[in-house]
């Protein structure tokens, strides 16, 4: 062998190397979101659940709901954070899903019961991860965690304006308009026996949406159960510059799918939005039904919309342009 020819093997190697090593770079620098919903490759009515997944490393588990299987559902892995939008069992999982697929994607089944503790309490515990949310919710976590033999201080607080970090991920709170009650069942004891049969709920604070700037610079916003609000356009546009907005859809309980796509097209004008909570199956065969709030969503909205199909992970560079899965 020539050495003429060794030194265009030694460039060639060198130059394959540095693509790969640059490619391997630009790879990592996505930040992962992959759905845990009630049926495999399908957006079905109860899926409420996303986790977040730095280029660090770190994972944030979003409105656990009732399609996580408890705190040992596979799917979860590890888990540094929890987020709750707000204390309705549908978000923070007063019961839940024994396994994947049971029941129809309209109607999953779910027939554990995670009460008193609620499902979030119950995965902070077992996977040792913080919950950190707003209002006056961390008193009733960290009240949780200290009676199932938890550290009380793993409930963190974020209020509006403020912001905390876990791993690369800055976290803060955002207005929502929504209830926001703790119910009987989730306090047990008398006291809750009492509640429930006056039909009564404890006051948690306002509800809240999230905004997460990760550490590649991509800024989402998590509209939690909400209403159009005008802090859409001030805070969330105007001052974290929200890029990927994973929004509610579902209509009487939150933003309907038009009221939706009003607050993407007009307040926020994001690059990209995932859609979320639409309280019916929206996909059958992991393809769009046609007349569902989805489509009407889909429609209506022009920017990219992405539907959290169960178990597909997607992965979002800083722009939020859709890098694989979507």
């Amino acid at each position: 062998m020539t050495n003429e020819l060794k030194l265009r093997i030694c460039f060639s190697v060198m130059v394959i190397s540095t693509f790969l090593i640059t490619s391997t770079a630009a790879f990592a620098e996505n930040v992962k979101i992959t759905p845990l919903g009630s049926h495999d490759g399908e957006f079905c009515s109860r899926d409420r659940a996303l986790i977040f997944e730095d280029p660090d490393g770190t994972r944030l588990l979003y409105d656990a709901g009732r399609t996580v299987a408890g705190a040992n559902d596979e799917r979860l892995g590890s888990i540094d954070a929890i987020l709750v939008s707000h204390m309705h069992g549908d978000h923070v999982g007063n019961q839940h899903i024994k396994r994947v697929n049971d029941g129809e994607c309209g109607k999953p089944v779910t027939p554990v019961n995670a009460l008193p503790n609620t499902s979030t309490v119950n995965i902070a515990l077992a996977k040792k991860a913080k919950i950190i949310t707003g209002s006056e919710m961390p008193q009733f976590f960290a009240g949780k965690l200290k009676t199932l033999g938890g550290n009380p201080k793993d409930s963190l607080l974020v209020r509006f304006g403020g912001s905390r970090k876990v791993g690369g991920v800055t976290i803060t709170t955002v207005p929502a308009v929504h209830s926001n009650g703790i119910a009987g069942g989730m306090i047990g004891g008398e006291l809750g026996g009492m509640m429930e049969s006056a039909g009564l709920t404890a006051y948690a604070g306002p509800p809240t949406g999230y905004v997460l700037t990760f550490s590649n610079g991509l800024v989402v916003y998590l509209s939690g159960d909400t209403g159009i609000t005008a802090e859409q356009d001030l805070v969330v546009r105007g001052h974290y510059g929200a890029k990927l907005v994973v929004m509610n859809i579902g209509d009487t309980y939150t933003t309907g799918p038009q009221e939706a796509a009003y607050v993407i097209n007009e307040l926020i004008k994001p690059n990209a939005v995932i859609a979320s909570h639409a309280n019916e199956a929206s996909t059958k065969d992991g393809k769009l039904i046609a007349g569902t709030r989805s489509d009407t969503f889909l429609k209506a909205v022009g920017v990219p919309v992405y539907l959290p199909l169960s178990g597909r992970t997607m992965e979002f560079n800083s722009s939020a342009e859709c890098a694989a899965g979507c």
